[in-house]
């Protein structure tokens, strides 16, 4: 039985690496996967996706519209889907994450999805929240803190280093932008910024 997998972690997990990871274990074997990425996410290259030591894939770019399980389907009809993997899950839509549950539901096609659970206000994201309503399982990745506690929160930070508190859920940026923190820290920061 196919099932829908919530991989999520901080910034700097290594979801993409893992994600890379899973695929290449189903192509080692000769089964042909697909993989998704958001369209939004032009850090590196469109339709790529890139982990931070150094592995990449080509991808096919989602944004809001897409209809992922219609791609899909369309595929798996002339040559076997053997799993389907996305990055950057948290910028799916309610509807995309209805569209892979009944991938694998319907169409019998495990979909393997990697993303943050939480914008840097610690509120979920749209894709998040619903995978987190509707993934068969959910796995978290861990990550560190400074501190060497286990990092859950993501702060978004300014050229300075200081936590940014306000402005829009969606600010594209890697290190230079985000540090993965645990909640204590992510709060103190935040109480500082705020002073």
């Amino acid at each position: 039985m196919a099932k829908l997998y919530f991989y999520y972690a901080s910034m700097n997990a290594g979801k993409s690496t893992t994600l890379l990871q899973a695929d290449f274990n189903y192509r080692e074997r000769g089964m042909k996967t697909m993989l998704f990425t958001a369209a939004i996410d032009d850090r590196f290259a469109e339709g790529t996706i890139t982990s931070r030591i150094g592995l990449d894939q080509t991808a096919i770019p989602f944004e809001g519209g897409t209809d992922i399980a219609a791609i899909v389907a369309e595929r798996h009809a002339h040559e076997p889907v053997a799993c389907v993997l996305v990055d950057e899950a948290q910028f799916l839509t309610a509807a995309q994450v209805d569209q892979l549950a009944h991938l694998a539901d319907v169409i019998g096609i495990p979909v393997l999805a990697y993303g943050l659970r939480t914008d840097f206000q610690a509120d979920l994201f749209p894709g998040a929240a619903r995978l987190l309503a509707l993934a068969d399982a959910l796995v978290e990745i861990k990550s560190v803190c400074e501190c060497g506690r286990k990092a859950t929160m993501n702060m978004r930070v300014d050229a300075d280093g200081r936590a940014v508190v306000e402005g829009a859920q969606t600010e594209i940026g890697g290190n230079d932008r985000y540090v993965a923190m645990c909640r204590k820290h992510f709060v103190a920061a935040r109480l500082e910024a705020a002073k």
